[in-house]
């Protein structure tokens, strides 16, 4: 498929879809004799794996090594490391997304309480009401916590 399909798929940017095969994390499995980028089913996995990682925070570096894990765990690259340990690594990813993911849920929490407390705020104000004043963060322990 070309660039577009992928876009529509991915849900990428041509720009950023570019940019993943500048850093050699993804690159267009052939070409039109135009020039024209082809890209495969794989590819598209690819993409999707990096914009599940994105989120996360991981970094290029990362990406790089977890695609190389996948790739080699599949066969579309040849291996030295035994795959027990290509599994041992891609546990070690696995960990680490978990342990982001509730990182995330954990701002998520912060952040939702907050937006409560703003729409209370403006619902006291809105009905001719004055109410006491509420802190905007739970308790300093956890607004330094949350860091």
């Amino acid at each position: 498929m070309q660039i577009g399909e992928v876009v529509e798929r991915v849900g990428y940017s041509f720009r950023t879809i570019r940019y993943y095969e500048e850093m050699g994390l993804v690159t267009p499995s052939a070409r039109t004799p135009g020039g024209f980028r082809l890209y495969t089913e794989r590819d598209v996995y690819r993409l999707l794996v990096l914009k599940r990682m994105k989120p996360l925070d991981f970094s290029l570096d990362e990406m790089r090594e977890l695609l190389g894990i996948l790739d080699a765990l599949d066969g579309r690259t040849p291996s030295t490391t035994p795959r027990g340990e290509l599994f041992d690594q891609l546990d070690t990813f696995r960990a680490a997304a978990d342990a982001r993911v509730e990182k995330l849920r954990d701002k998520l929490m912060m952040a939702e309480e907050f937006a409560q407390r703003l729409r209370d705020e403006a619902a006291g104000r809105t009905d001719g009401g004055s109410p006491a004043p509420q802190p905007l963060v739970r308790h300093e322990q956890d607004a330094a916590a949350a860091g």
